[in-house]
């Protein structure tokens, strides 16, 4: 039987068991031993990360020629046209690769979020708008790079879901275990 956490990581924890250069690590918040992440977080990034005790699974989760989507809420500076939403959709050319088409869609700020500990800073004359971007792929810091590539920084970034696993009613910091006899899809 593979177990699975879900857990949602708050901001400036690092997504390994050893805290390393004045950040938080997951050894803080998951007591259990065995378990690893499948597919990483940045510190400055927040939301769901999978851990599981299964090396096959863990693979499985994390390798992107499986295609498990990834859903991202993502608070960017300015207000995104159509023109910009469109160049997020259909790939964007960074320095190191062109990412492959997203779903990409305005949305309004996600209710029942938590507020950012450190806030995200405020400008009065700078509005932000939220988006939903769901990708396929995950590369280092992609959807960093993605809206900035199109002239809309981020200023906070929440993975929701992976596939159809969700934080939903997790409190930053906690997590909960499922147990599979198969992971679906597997």
């Amino acid at each position: 039987m593979s177990r699975v956490i879900l857990f949602n990581k708050p901001y400036g924890v690092l997504c390994q068991f050893t805290p390393e250069h004045g950040y938080r690590s997951l050894q803080e918040f998951i007591p259990i031993p065995g378990f690893y992440p499948a597919g990483r977080l940045d510190a400055d990034s927040e939301g769901l990360v999978l851990l599981t005790d299964d090396g096959g699974l863990q693979h499985k989760i994390s390798n992107p020629k499986f295609k498990l989507p990834k859903t991202y809420w993502i608070q960017v500076e300015g207000q995104p046209d159509e023109q910009a939403l469109n160049k997020l959709r259909q790939g964007v050319q960074l320095r190191d690769f062109t990412t492959q088409s997203a779903q990409v869609d305005l949305i309004n700020e996600p209710s029942h979020l938590w507020e950012r500990k450190p806030a995200i800073r405020y400008r009065k004359n700078i509005p932000t708008s939220w988006l939903e971007i769901v990708i396929k792929e995950g590369k280092n810091r992609q959807i960093r790079r993605m809206t900035a590539a199109v002239g809309f920084p981020t200023l906070r970034l929440i993975r929701h879901a992976i596939g159809e696993y969700t934080i939903q009613g997790i409190e930053p910091g906690e997590w909960r275990m499922l147990n599979f006899s198969r992971w679906p899809g597997r």
